[in-house]
């Protein structure tokens, strides 16, 4: 088990770097574990209260791999465990590829009141992935053995419990570079999430492209993460790819930096921490968790990679963040957009290291009338205003395509489509989605994002089935959001626009999280929002104040505009059906 209360796991040490050039996950613990970095646990006061090096991480996750042999599981079998911030994730996850079996990182519960829900949906992850044992943290273990009670999997269990299972007497045989490494499920934000197939050889491409080429890791990086395990980012990002280059890394639970952002910032103080990620909403969360004066408390002069990884990115946030962090020592050229999606393991592609966050702001009727990405110099309200995201990863290839999948020259708006080694295999047991998005022919992933290239670097403008289309013209919903959001008392993430048939014509709904409680004043903040729509936009949208916390979102915390969509639909039907009864 984890050795507790020690001192955190060493920066610098002998160990010679090996920048991911291995042929599976395990044998890249097996060279970690010849070092004495390793993993670091902190509660949310920012006390270290767990640390595993990578060698005592190995010496488990054999043990464990004989006490899954001892469950009579087979070769390719799948674990689904259900991935809290703790060190016997990583055990499991790790004795699952040394064992030969697949291990499913799964969710957590999203808050309270969300029980029935997280049950409806964990039953159907376990039955996707048809998991023969399932492993949770024991708090959890009652509502993931209600949500695995139709399944009869071999093991319900928790995972700390599971230590003291007999270990099999058996050979292990890893997990091999042409077989699964694990399944790794998509946010669903546009559906039921998918469980993406990752084989040893596509993790340990991506690992060896962000590592040497997307991140230029080098001696004496040190990794800090808040990140969730069960997301691409936080898993292949914050768990493997720190293994795989020898990297200390410390954790906070993803509940306590939602509680405490700023301990995130003193972690990263306290530690020295070079390399962190986060998601556009997590710089904003620390901007607004920070009093003014309190930044200079920190020393953010050692993070050189300030990744920022969800879409869209807003450059806005991050100009904020870092004004506001530069007394602190934070450079605004440690910012590092980047794109990426769990079917290509992780990263795609990543801006250029030590420039900070480039903008590229173009015309907005040329890109809703003719998807031509124009410079535009001219007045603010008539630009939209994108990220670069950098180049495509060595040895892959990215195309913007049009519907008929032909390539389209620079700045043109189209399909991002990718191929390379880093891709799935497919979606699991789901061979039609598999057809959908890969092209049969020549192995073209279509990634389901709208962007464009310039100079070989992409902008991503947005996912193809959020954009709204009305009158034969493409409008971005971001666009919308992030004008309403521009507005007194509406914070970043309190918009979501997206689009609901109609009788005449598709009709633009703009939900706004609202805490107003005057009904005056609530009353004028939804005529202004639809007069100042209108008179940018030209359109006559739909506005709804909704309560705080009520807009969907994504596992890994993105908008979920189709989810959105989805439950507006469903209340208007009540409502006809109401209104019918009552007639």
């Amino acid at each position: 088990m984890a050795e507790l209360y020690m001192s955190a796991t060493l920066t610098q040490h002998a160990l010679p770097q090996r920048l991911g050039d291995f042929p599976t996950l395990t044998e890249a613990l097996d060279y970690a574990a010849l070092g004495e970095t390793g993993l670091n646990f902190y509660d949310g006061r920012c006390r270290l209260v767990a640390v595993i090096s990578y060698a005592a991480l190995r010496r488990e996750a054999l043990n464990m791999a004989r006490r899954l042999h001892g469950l009579g599981l087979r070769r390719g079998d799948r674990v689904a465990l259900i991935a809290d911030t703790d060190y016997t994730f990583m055990e499991l996850f790790y004795g699952c590829l040394y064992g030969g079996f697949v291990p499913v990182p799964l969710p957590i519960p999203s808050g309270l009141g969300a029980h029935d829900s997280y049950v409806k949906k964990l039953n159907g992850l376990l039955l996707s992935c048809e998991a023969s044992a399932v492993f949770a943290p024991t708090v959890l273990l009652p509502v993931v053995q209600e949500a695995a009670a139709s399944l009869a999997p071999l093991f319900v269990g928790a995972a700390k419990d599971f230590q003291a299972q007999a270990m099999a007497q058996v050979d292990l045989e890893p997990s091999r570079p042409d077989e699964i490494a694990y399944l790794q499920y998509t946010s669903g934000s546009t559906r039921f999430p998918r469980g993406v197939v990752v084989t040893q050889r596509a993790v340990m491409a991506n690992l060896q492209g962000i590592i040497r080429d997307g991140l230029g890791v080098r001696p004496g990086d040190r990794c800090v993460s808040w990140l969730p395990f069960y997301h691409d980012m936080g898993l292949v990002g914050f768990v493997l790819g720190p293994m795989a280059s020898q990297l200390s890394v410390d954790y906070l639970r993803t509940q306590d930096f939602a509680m405490r952002p700023r301990q995130w910032l003193n972690l990263i103080s306290q530690n020295r921490g070079t390399i962190s990620f986060a998601p556009p909403f997590g710089y904003d969360m620390c901007s607004r968790r920070v009093r003014e004066g309190e930044a200079s408390r920190f020393d953010l002069s050692s993070w050189r990679i300030a990744g920022v990884g969800a879409e869209p990115i807003r450059a806005e946030i991050l100009e904020r963040f870092a004004d506001q962090f530069a007394p602190a020592g934070f450079n605004l050229k440690a910012f590092l957009p980047c794109y990426g999606l769990a079917e290509s393991t992780l990263g795609v592609s990543f801006s250029r290291r030590d420039t900070g966050i480039q903008i590229d702001r173009i015309n907005r009727w040329e890109l809703e009338h003719h998807s031509r990405a124009v410079p535009f110099d001219g007045d603010e309200s008539k630009a939209s205003i994108f990220v670069n995201c950098g180049a495509v990863l060595p040895g892959h290839r990215l195309d913007i395509r049009d519907n008929t999948g032909h390539p389209l020259p620079d700045r043109q708006i189209g399909r991002v489509t990718l191929m390379g080694p880093s891709l799935m295999s497919g979606y699991f047991c789901d061979e039609d989605s598999t057809q959908a998005v890969i092209d049969q022919d020549g192995g073209w992933l279509d990634t389901g994002d709208l962007g464009y290239l310039s100079g070989g670097e992409l902008f991503i403008t947005g996912r193809r089935k959020d954009l709204l289309i009305v009158r034969g013209r493409n409008i971005w919903p971001q666009d919308i959001e992030y004008l309403a959001e521009c507005q007194p008392d509406i914070r970043p993430g309190d918009v979501i626009a997206f689009l609901v048939p109609a009788d005449i014509e598709p009709q633009v709904v703009v939900q706004v999280q609202c805490r107003l409680t005057d009904e005056a004043q609530r009353t004028q903040l939804q005529q202004s929002l639809t007069k100042l729509i209108n008179s940018e936009f030209g359109l006559s949208a739909r506005v709804e104040l909704v309560p705080p916390h009520s807009l969907p979102r994504t596992s890994s915390g993105k908008p979920s505009r189709a989810e959105a969509q989805k439950r507006f639909l469903q209340q208007m039907q009540s409502l006809c059906g109401l209104s019918m009864a009552a007639g």
